[in-house]
């Protein structure tokens, strides 16, 4: 049997570059090797949209369709909405009854996102409580890999953590999960800091060529090259980091190096480089803008991706909480 793989995306607003480059393109190579299973995390989205939940529903359709628009093959993977399976819920409840207060409040990325999102009061037990939720979508799979980077091994040793706890009182019923780990390219935003819907420098999947081009017009660059033949500081650009993201597939263009070495020289302009990085976006682009409107004005089809989905998650998480419950001897 092929290993299982589980992993899902907050629908929190349009899916931009970053997630394709970090996250997408991995799972779809995933998906033609193992069992995969993908959610919607709409739960998730509560920890920090709980005071508007307007929008849920609508960036989850996009969001599902976004997956499908870049490769996701509902034929291939269980794509699924979080919230149509209550065992996620129930298997969160039971695990948060074992969780020590004190591995919650250490977790690393829980005092990071405190920090960044300041626009929020997430002083509530969900926010606190997600790493538990997160262990519960990968137990009740019996995931045995979790798709990470690096920066996010922390959160999946929490998870064999819990689930060594779990198994210590009860029997050994949870599987501890393996890292999967992928390279993820590092999508700068248009600003030069790292893209995030919540920094507003993003560029969203299927972008049309207007949306682009002004975006790249306003894209951060060297401060200090002025001029054409003025040296190059290529650390401190956001375009020709994109660059080096679409030059890596494309042999149209000069490689990462020439165009590095040569804006370090100062035989190349600033207008050049986003001239040619506006048609590399076009080129990347246009078939996934058309192919994204198509998909995404079927809601039909959506709901019947997640309506089917959600049916094989059930199945799989029923059999997994039947056996939690008897070893819990309810």
């Amino acid at each position: 049997m092929k290993k299982r793989v589980l992993s899902g995306m907050r629908p929190t607003g349009r899916l931009h570059l970053g997630h394709y480059f970090g996250t997408l393109r991995n799972w779809v190579k995933l998906q033609d090797e193992y069992d995969c299973y993908y959610t919607a995390s709409d739960l998730h989205a509560l920890t920090t949209e709980y005071a508007d939940t307007s929008k849920i529903s609508e960036n989850t359709f996009e969001m599902i369709g976004d997956w499908i628009t870049v490769g996701l093959d509902p034929k291939k993977s269980v794509i699924f909405k979080q919230s149509a399976v209550h065992q996620h819920s129930e298997l969160f409840l039971i695990l948060s009854m074992i969780t020590p207060l004190g591995w919650l409040q250490r977790c690393p990325t829980y005092k990071d996102q405190i920090r960044e999102i300041n626009n929020k009061d997430l002083n509530n037990y969900g926010f606190l409580g997600y790493p538990v939720l997160m262990a519960a979508d990968i137990f009740l799979y019996k995931a045995n890999l979790v798709p990470v980077g690096e920066d996010q091994l922390s959160h999946l040793e929490f998870t064999r953590e819990i689930a060594r706890r779990f198994n210590n009182f009860y029997g050994e019923v949870l599987i501890e999960p393996a890292a999967k780990l992928s390279e993820a390219a590092k999508v700068p935003g248009i600003d030069g800091r790292k893209m995030s819907k919540s920094y507003g420098n993003s560029i969203f999947l299927g972008e049309s060529d207007d949306a682009i081009k002004e975006k790249v017009k306003n894209m951060f660059t060297d401060p200090l090259k002025i001029k054409k033949d003025d040296p190059g500081h290529p650390d401190d650009c956001a375009v020709i980091k994109f660059y080096k993201i679409f030059s890596e597939s494309s042999d149209k263009y000069p490689k990462f190096d020439q165009r590095e070495a040569n804006c370090k020289a100062g035989t190349i302009g600033c207008s050049l480089c986003k001239k040619q990085l506006i048609e590399m976006f076009s080129e990347f682009m246009k078939p996934l803008a058309d192919k994204r409107k198509t998909i995404i004005s079927d809601k039909a089809y959506l709901e019947k991706v997640i309506i089917e989905g959600g049916k094989k998650a059930e199945e799989c998480a029923h059999k997994t909480m039947t056996e939690i419950h008897k070893a819990l001897k309810f």
